[in-house]
């Protein structure tokens, strides 16, 4: 049945369709918002035996032709997942996960499609909303649906759905997953907003959802399918009964072990106490079929008495209350060669995170849907196997280490100075050494520290938090810098990032239905008490940016040339620019604007580099003296080059104060001197005067001298014509126009290139 509506939401028609397209998937959904355009399937199939884990993948894919784009590269088709698509996926994988049933394990497969894009509008949250609609609508057991909802704030004003060129301007930018009741996902950035207005921006995002909510329930009642039937396994009563009267008491004294290994190595003998007394008890045959559920069981057990130890008697696992923040400890400049270095410890999880200065060159390529961009910051997180005492392939990075990066990148970009201040290409990279929780935290913090020490003027320190939540029945408690088990055994993670003056980062995943305002307004309130905390701990570290950089850094000296002068410092198919490369080593950007940044670690280098530019792109000044070199000599004067391939017309007249009959009697090719610039015309030309610049003779020829210096002056400079009676067209039948690379007839080969 085909069945296609619409609701208005930030002023345009967002429309949801099922019924014509992918129809033998479990549940299609077409979403159209603008001219983007995103199908999202949902199929699940049949449990395989053995599984201990939910199966659920969901992907996001950008089809280039959507945009009119044909694929680079030599297949010419889409490959691998580019990070945007993987941080997409995740987006949609988060809110939806935690509504599927406890215990169910069928392999479940999500896919968004992205058919047209209208490089306007975003695709992430348009594919979220129909993932839920497409699960909702589907006979997949689900508790949905949700909606993602995207959030910007312009002027002062709340817009919902803003367009990319919105978002350009925008001071905050969060997507929220929100549900009928509350809001179960949040992820986004912000320029240093406060928590309260953090808190308006989700409650805009709550109210602009239940419209999408009541159409996406509208479909369902037209067109949904009974849901499958799903009750998930349990132990028998008495079993489960005997496994809590096994581990609960040795439970309390295992989760109070503050050094986590110790506290997993008495998890283990816990676990092989649990398994020899039921086997012994009920005998293999009875037992091995019940051991999957057992395990399972034991899990619950354990997080039962970790939430009751927190809900009842308001201590934590390693014994804190739960406003406290484990011990902290920085160290700055540890890695002599690197050009920024900090190691960042919060109990155990430890980062050492570096900053790399690069120039333009270094500079990261996007070529997504929404056209070419070019990346001068970016983060990259690392979590290796050995950072939770475990043997693993090593791979590239997963989808967990892109999403962990890219919030730690967004925590700290709006705090990285603009290109014209510090033209450099930044890349952080934090490799996680230890992990007991907060690991993408400890990359936020520890790459402003890396930051600081490369002497970059970051405009404000930066720090990170992670918080969480155990609610049981009416009973709650917020915990600040939630250890690995709170996080896996609680209700919510919810990182916040920012400065003392407010949040620039912010990351929230929650297990519960939803969370109210007060819970949200008291985990923000405690994660800036915390953040303010561990902030005062980096400075004691490393008050402010160091003031110089390393000394292996490269350094780049900016100038301004007129834009038109450009091409003289390119020259012909890049020849000049290569040729100032290949003298000085360095490396030299040159923008469209006319901006030129030279880069290298020689200072000397630079500065050998920069006299060429600028002589080069030096201009004549009217009333300025140079030394000259006589380039070419004719019957009514010389022309002297005063700047690289910049001459000018010394005429006859002007080289004495005398009569000179023949040039040559005062000049020949190759001779250097002194001339004065007298004019420079409109059209570039040059008159020069060495006579200006010669003491007068003694006697009568001085006074004839002065007078007709005083006439000159009175008239004014003579008509210039071209041919023997009068200066000719400066540089001759060249026609240079005094100016450096005015050759004609310049090719499509010798345009400008962006970089060398």
């Amino acid at each position: 049945m085909f069945v296609r509506e619409s609701v208005m939401v930030g002023g345009r028609a967002l429309t949801l369709e099922t019924g014509r397209l992918a129809k033998q998937a479990h549940g299609a959904v077409l979403v159209t918002y603008g001219d983007t355009m995103v199908l999202v399937t949902a199929v699940s199939q049949d449990e395989r035996p053995g599984l201990d884990f939910f199966p659920l993948t969901c992907e996001f894919v950008e089809k280039t032709y959507a945009a009119g784009k044909i694929p680079g590269g030599f297949f010419k088709r889409e490959a691998r997942q580019r990070e945007e698509e993987i941080l997409s996926s995740r987006l949609m994988d988060r809110p939806l996960r935690p509504l599927f049933p406890d215990g169910f394990k069928r392999d479940t497969q999500i896919i968004a499609t992205v058919l047209s894009s209208d490089k306007q509008n975003k695709a992430d949250v348009l594919a979220l909303t129909g993932a839920s609609a497409a699960l909702h609508i589907s006979d997949i057991p689900w508790g949905g649906p949700v909606v993602g909802v995207r959030v910007g704030r312009l002027d002062g004003e709340f817009i919902a759905y803003p367009t990319v060129a919105d978002l350009e301007r925008c001071d905050i930018d969060l997507v929220v997953a929100c549900s009928r009741d509350a809001i179960v996902m949040v992820e986004g950035g912000a320029a240093e907003a406060t928590e309260a207005e953090i808190i308006d921006t989700l409650m805009f995002a709550h109210e602009t959802a239940q419209p999408v909510l009541e159409l996406i329930e509208k479909m369902r009642a037209a067109v949904g399918k009974p849901k499958k039937e799903f009750v998930a396994p349990e132990l028998p009563a008495d079993v489960k009964r005997r496994v809590a009267e096994i581990v609960d008491e040795d439970l309390k004294s295992a989760t109070r072990v503050t050094d986590k290994k110790a506290r997993y190595d008495g998890y283990s003998t816990l676990k092989k106490k649990l398994t020899e007394t039921l086997l012994g008890e009920l005998g293999s045959e009875k037992y091995l079929p019940l051991e999957r559920l057992v395990k399972a069981e034991f899990e619950e057990r354990k997080a039962h008495v970790v939430r009751t130890y927190v809900t009842e008697e308001g201590r934590r696992i390693d014994g804190r209350d739960g406003r406290s923040i484990r011990p902290i400890m920085c160290e700055v400049g540890l890695l002599p060669r690197v050009h920024g270095s900090a190691l960042f410890q919060r109990g155990e999880t430890q980062a050492i995170v570096t900053t790399t200065l690069g120039t333009s060159t270094d500079e990261q390529k996007i070529d997504g849907l929404m056209g070419e961009t070019w990346k001068r910051f970016y983060l990259h997180y690392n979590f290796p196997p050995f950072s939770t005492g475990e043997t693993k392939p090593l791979r590239g990075p997963g989808r967990r280490e892109i999403g962990h990066g890219a919030l730690a990148e967004r925590a700290l970009s709006r705090m990285i100075p603009a290109p014209d201040q510090f033209p450099y290409t930044i890349r952080i990279v934090s490799e996680t050494l230890e992990s007991n929780g907060s690991s993408s935290m400890a990359a936020v913090c520890g790459g402003c520290l890396s930051l600081m020490d490369a002497g970059v003027p970051i405009k404000s320190p930066v720090a990170g938090i992670a918080m969480g939540l155990i609610m049981e029945g009416q009973r709650y408690a917020v915990l600040s810098d939630i250890l690995g088990d709170e996080d896996h055994l609680g209700d919510m993670d919810f990182k916040v990032c920012g400065t003392a003056r407010g949040v620039t980062a912010i990351q929230m995943d929650i297990k519960i239905a939803g969370l109210s305002r007060q819970i949200l307004m008291q985990a923000l309130d405690q994660a800036r008490e915390g953040r303010l905390h561990i902030l005062n701990k980096m400075l004691e570290t490393l008050p402010t940016t160091r003031p110089e950089l390393s000394q292996y850094a490269p350094r780049i000296t900016t100038v301004r040339v007129k834009p038109d002068q450009i091409r003289l410092i390119i020259g012909p198919g890049g020849k000049t620019i290569k040729g100032i490369v290949d003298q000085t080593g360095v490396a030299i950007d040159v923008e469209d604007d006319g901006t030129v940044n030279v880069a290298s670690s020689d200072s000397d280098a630079v500065k050998r580099a920069l006299d060429i530019i600028k002589g080069l792109t030096a201009e004549p000044e009217v009333g300025a003296t140079y030394k000259g070199t006589v380039k070419r000599i004719t019957d009514f004067g010389a022309f002297v080059e005063i700047l690289p391939n910049t001459d000018g017309l010394l005429h006859i007249s002007e080289m004495a104060h005398t009569r000179v009959e023949r040039v040559e009697d005062v000049l020949k090719e190759g001779d250097s001197l002194d001339v004065k610039v007298l004019s420079v015309d409109r059209d570039g030309k040059i008159r020069l005067s060495r006579r200006e610049l010669l003491p007068l003779p003694e006697g009568a020829e001085g006074d004839r001298a002065r007078e007709r210096m005083a006439q000159a002056r009175d008239a004014g400079p003579p008509p210039r014509r071209d041919g023997p009676g009068g200066p000719p067209r400066s540089g001759g039948d060249r026609d240079r126009g005094s100016r450096p690379g005015m050759e004609r007839d310049r090719g499509p080969r010798e345009r400008r290139e962006r970089r060398s």
